[in-house]
C-alpha cells in the first residue's frame, strides 16, 4: 500500500513540475533529504524516482521564464571551481573507473541540481519553503527516533533511512545537529502558537534522538551546535539555560551503556573504533603526501588505497580493516589532494564571512531585520555543527551542508536583486520608501 502511495504522490507531482520547474527543486530536496521511497519494501523501493523529478525539472526549467542568472560571488566561484576538482582528479584516480564514475555521475546529479535551485530561488517565501522542505525531511526522522529513544529507555541505537547517506547512525546525528539551528529559526519566525509548539517539541525530540545515535562526533557536535546557538540567538541568556537544562536532562535520561561508550572519548587509545579513524586518518595524509595535487580520486577508501599507503599492513591495528576515511578533512584531503581540502574549506570560510556580512548589513532594515540576520547567524551555527561532527564522517558529499550554503547564497542573491531594482527606480525617478541617500551610499 505504502510503495502505490509514494508512486502515485510523486509521479503526480511531474505534471506539476512541468509547469513550474521551482516545485521540481522543491520536491528533489525532499526525495534527496529524505529518500521517502526508502520507507517501503515493495516494487516502489528501487524506482528511480530521483531521476524522474530531476529530468522533469530540467526540461522545465530550459522553458521557463522564472529562471534568474546563475548568482557570482566568492561563494559560488569557489563552489564552481570545487566541482571542477573533483572532476578533475577523477582522471587520475587509483580505483577502478567504474567505480570512479559512478561517483562522479553520483556528486555531479546532487550539485546540477543545486545550481538549478541556485537559479529558481529568490525572496523570503520562496527560501523559507526549501528551509521547511529540508527541515522536514530530516526532522522526521530525528522525532521518531527521539519518540523511539525515549520509550525505549535509550537502550536502543537510532539509525537513519536505509540505503541513504544517513542510514548509518553517526551520519543521522550529526544531521539532526546541523538541523536544530534552522528549527530554531523557523520557531522565531512563525507567527501561529501551534507551529511553534510543534517546533520546539521537535528540538526536544531531536536532542533525544541525537542522543540516541550514540554518536560520540554527533555528542561533540551537538555539544559545540548548542554553545554557539546560544550566543547567536536573539535571547543568549535564556537560550543557554534553556538548551543546558535540556542536553543535561536527556543525558541524565540516558542508561550506563550510553554513559560508558561516549566515556571512550577520554581513552580513545583504548577504543578499536577511534583507533581505526586514526589509522584511516593516516592513510588518506600518506596517500595525499604521494599525489598531493589530485590525491587518489573519488572512492579512495578502498581496499587498494589502503594496502598501498596504510601505516602498516591491513588487520595489524585494534579494530580490523575498516575502508573508511573517516573525516570529511581527511576524504576530501585524501581523495582531491591538497588543492580539493582547500577548495572545501575555502567554500565554508566565504558562506561564513558572507553570512557575517549580511547578518550586519541587514541588522537595522526594516524589511529584512526580522529574519535575514537570524537566519544567517543559524547558518553559522549549522556551519559549526558540521565542522566539529565531520571531523569523524566521511560525509564530504552529504547534501545538507551544500544547501546550507546555498541559504546564504540565495539570501545574497536576492539582497541584490532588491537593490538593483530600487536603483532603477530611483535612476527613473520613482523611489519608494527607502532613503535615497541611504541607497546611494550602499551603492557606493
Amino acid at each position: 500500500m505504502r510503495d502505490i502511495v509514494i508512486t502515485i504522490v510523486i509521479l503526480g507531482l511531474v505534471p506539476f513540475i512541468l509547469r513550474s520547474p521551482r516545485l521540481g527543486a522543491y520536491v528533489w530536496a525532499w526525495l534527496a533529504m529524505m529518500n521517502p521511497h526508502r520507507a517501503v519494501f515493495g516494487f516502489a523501493r528501487n524506482l528511480p524516482f530521483s531521476h524522474i523529478v530531476a529530468l522533469s525539472t530540467l526540461i522545465a526549467f530550459l522553458f521557463s521564464r522564472d529562471r534568474r542568472p546563475f548568482p557570482i560571488s566568492s561563494i559560488t566561484l569557489t563552489y564552481l571551481l570545487f566541482i571542477f576538482w573533483m572532476s578533475l582528479t577523477s582522471l587520475f584516480a587509483i580505483n577502478s573507473t567504474e567505480a570512479v564514475l559512478a561517483g562522479w555521475i553520483f556528486v555531479i546529479k546532487i550539485h546540477l541540481m543545486l545550481m538549478v535551485t541556485l537559479m529558481l530561488i529568490r525572496g523570503r517565501e520562496q527560501i523559507e519553503r526549501l528551509i521547511w522542505v529540508v527541515t522536514f525531511s530530516i526532522g522526521i526522522y530525528g522525532i521518531k527516533g527521539g519518540l523511539w529513544t525515549v520509550i525505549g529507555g535509550g537502550s536502543g541505537r537510532v539509525w537513519g533511512p536505509a540505503g541513504s547517506m544517513l542510514e548509518e547512525n553517526n551520519a543521522l546525528g550529526l544531521a539532526l545537529v546541523m538541523l536544530i539551528p534552522f528549527i530554531y529559526y523557523l520557531y522565531q519566525v512563525s507567527s501561529k502558537r501551534w507551529v511553534r509548539i510543534g517546533l520546539i517539541v521537535s528540538i526536544v525530540t531531536i536532542c533525544f534522538s541525537i542522543l540516541g545515535s550514540q554518536g560520540r562526533g554527533a555528542l561533540l557536535a551537538m555539544v559545540a551546535m548548542a554553545f554557539l546557538l546560544a550566543l547567536k540567538s536573539t535571547r543568549p541568556i535564556q537560550t543557554s539555560i534553556l538548551l543546558g537544562t535540556l542536553l543535561i536532562g536527556a543525558i541524565l535520561f540516558m542508561p550506563e551503556s550510553w554513559s560508558n561508550r561516549m566515556g571512550t572519548i577520554q581513552t580513545y587509545e583504548q577504543d578499536s573504533s577511534a583507533m581505526s579513524r586514526i589509522y584511516a586518518w593516516k592513510t588518506m595524509w600518506a596517500l595525499a603526501v604521494d599525489r598531493p595535487l589530485v590525491g587518489g580520486g573519488f572512492s579512495s577508501d578502498n581496499p587498494v588505497v589502503f594496502s598501498l599507503y596504510a601505516p602498516e599492513r591491513v588487520g595489524d591495528y585494534v579494530g580490523g580493516a575498516v575502508f573508511v576515511a573517516h573525516s570529511i578533512y581527511f576524504q576530501a584531503l585524501g581523495e582531491h589532494g591538497f588543492p580539493g581540502l582547500i577548495l572545501f574549506l575555502l567554500l565554508g570560510f566565504f558562506a561564513w564571512r558572507k553570512a557575517t556580512k549580511i547578518a550586519r548589513q541587514t541588522e537595522d532594515d526594516p524589511e529584512l531585520c526580522t529574519w535575514v540576520p537570524l537566519l544567517m547567524r543559524m547558518v553559522q551555527v549549522s556551519l559549526a555543527g558540521f565542522a566539529v561532527g565531520g571531523s569523524f564522517l566521511s560525509l564530504v558529499y552529504f547534501d545538507f551542508p551544500y544547501y546550507i550554503v546555498a541559504y546564504v547564497v540565495l539570501v545574497d542573491a536576492t539582497l541584490r536583486e532588491r537593490d538593483k531594482t530600487k536603483l532603477e527606480e530611483l535612476v527613473a525617478g520613482k523611489p519608494n520608501h527607502i532613503s535615497t541617500y541611504a541607497l546611494i551610499g550602499k551603492q557606493k
